[in-house]
């Protein structure tokens, strides 16, 4: 090969940005940080039923998570409590958790755990882009699969209204409607494809691990894709905005009382 050539080519592998390189090493940190979401009733077999997936946030005590991962009630005669399931030495463990706040609007909601802080997320404090690299972690399937977290990893495609107009009356879904009437916002649509259970989990920068949104696979997808008979496999996201602010608004309130 010409040395000149050679030359070149070495300084456009130099120019070109190799952020997936990092992503081994943001997986090692990330994941200490996720947690299984569901319900735990001793009698019941099994006793843990899992609904989504939460992170960690704030001062380690806190567990950000979708708001309809959340049972509507619990059976409070039975005993059945909400919990995260947290790794402590390889085995899932059980920790008691309180809802703290929720923001319907945007499907977020926020948890307090009992026991030892855990290592928190941070948020990314930049605009995410399209184009950006991103990756999420979850239980895809977890009821099914097992408690190991797994990460995905995909581009943000477009960022793009929650509800789209429909070209008739009769394609109107009730969610939609009650959408539109809530006031639309803007999502993340990524190329990579998320799975029941992975609901609830961090989408992050796959070089510094800050967390840009938080995958959401019922509510966006059942307000933008009502009108197909047979939902794409196209992920959302929920920009991670509205959490920050969620949790201000908490932390503020908290300091008032």
């Amino acid at each position: 090969m010409p040395v000149r050539l050679a030359l070149l080519l070495l300084a456009l592998a130099g120019a070109m940005p190799c952020r997936a390189g990092a992503l081994p090493d943001t997986i090692e940190r990330i994941k200490p940080s996720i947690v299984a979401v569901g319900t735990y009733q001793k009698t019941r077999s099994p006793p843990f039923q899992f609904r989504g997936t939460g992170f960690v946030v704030g001062d380690g005590t806190r567990v950000a998570t979708n708001a309809h991962v959340l049972p509507e009630q619990l059976d409070v005669q039975q005993r059945e409590v909400l919990v995260v399931m947290v790794r402590a030495g390889g085995e899932p463990q059980p920790r008691e958790a309180a809802l703290v706040v929720t923001d319907g609007g945007h499907d977020v909601a926020v948890l307090r755990i009992n026991g030892a802080p855990l290592p928190a997320l941070s948020f990314a404090s930049d605009a995410v882009r399209e184009g950006d690299m991103v990756a999420f972690t979850g239980f895809p399937v977890g009821g099914v699969l097992g408690l190991a977290p797994v990460t995905h990893r995909g581009m943000v495609s477009a960022i793009t209204p929650i509800a789209l107009p429909m070209a008739s009356a009769r394609q109107l879904d009730p969610r939609v409607v009650r959408r539109v009437k809530a006031g639309t916002f803007s999502v993340l649509q990524l190329d990579a494809t998320a799975y029941p259970g992975n609901s609830g989990s961090p989408l992050f920068d796959i070089e510094s691990g800050r967390v840009v949104g938080i995958i959401n696979m019922v509510f966006v997808k059942g307000t933008r894709e009502s009108v197909l008979s047979h939902p794409s496999g196209i992920t959302f996201a929920i920009p991670i905005r509205h959490l920050a602010e969620l949790l201000s608004a908490q932390e503020s309130g908290a300091r008032d009382r």
